[in-house]
């Protein structure tokens, strides 16, 4: 049989609150029977808890009869499964900064480091777009298809304006050269709309 709530507590030197906020959020787990063990809570409080917000733990009253004796960390010990995506994600980002992600399992240190190297990324980024180094690419693209646009309708509108000083130049007919003009231009258009602009 393990420790109540209050008592696991004082063993923690924390509030009784905090016990219940770390159930709730599955740091620590219940006996079946309702009671806290020890040994595995303690071990489980240290493995999931971020280290740069844990405070120095009290010093606490010898724990009372029945309580086991600290053992050695078992690995089938419980631990909350991390999604695949979520850890994938942290390899990335490893990757991409040049570092080495860990070869085995997924630990807080490797996620804190990829969560630092994130915060650089997106602080090294916000520095480029103040400087101007850097721009917002939906406005890039609406400014690259607005300039492709007002260069098609230019050339739309091209052979209507040269086709009768060509004709005279040549001695055609004005009509059939604009017809020509046209049917090449709308050709020679329609070849530049398979161009792709990726703005990456």
């Amino acid at each position: 049989m393990g420790l109540s709530r209050r008592a696991y507590a004082r063993h923690r030197g924390v509030a009784e609150n905090a016990i219940r906020k770390a159930i709730a959020s599955g740091r620590i787990e219940l006996e079946p029977d309702g009671t806290i063990d020890v040994v595995k809570a303690d071990q489980a409080w240290t493995r999931r808890t971020d280290p740069a917000q844990q405070r120095p733990q009290r010093s606490a009253p010898p724990s009372p009869e029945g309580a086991r004796a600290p053992e050695t960390q078992s690995p089938f010990d419980p631990i909350k499964p991390v999604p695949a995506a979520a850890v994938e994600a942290v390899r990335d980002t490893l990757r991409e900064a040049g570092e080495s992600p860990t070869a085995g399992g997924m630990n807080y240190v490797t996620a804190r480091t990829a969560n630092e190297v994130i915060k650089a990324q997106e602080r090294r980024l916000r520095l480029g777009k103040l400087k101007g180094e850097l721009i917002d690419r939906a406005k890039a693209t609406a400014t690259v298809f607005a300039l492709a646009r007002r260069e098609r309708d230019s050339w739309v509108q091209w052979p209507a304006r040269v086709a009768a000083l060509i004709a005279a130049e040549l001695g055609v007919d004005a009509h059939l050269m604009e017809t020509v003009l046209d049917k090449h231009v709308r050709q020679h258009l329609a070849e530049l709309s398979d161009v792709r602009v990726e703005l990456r």
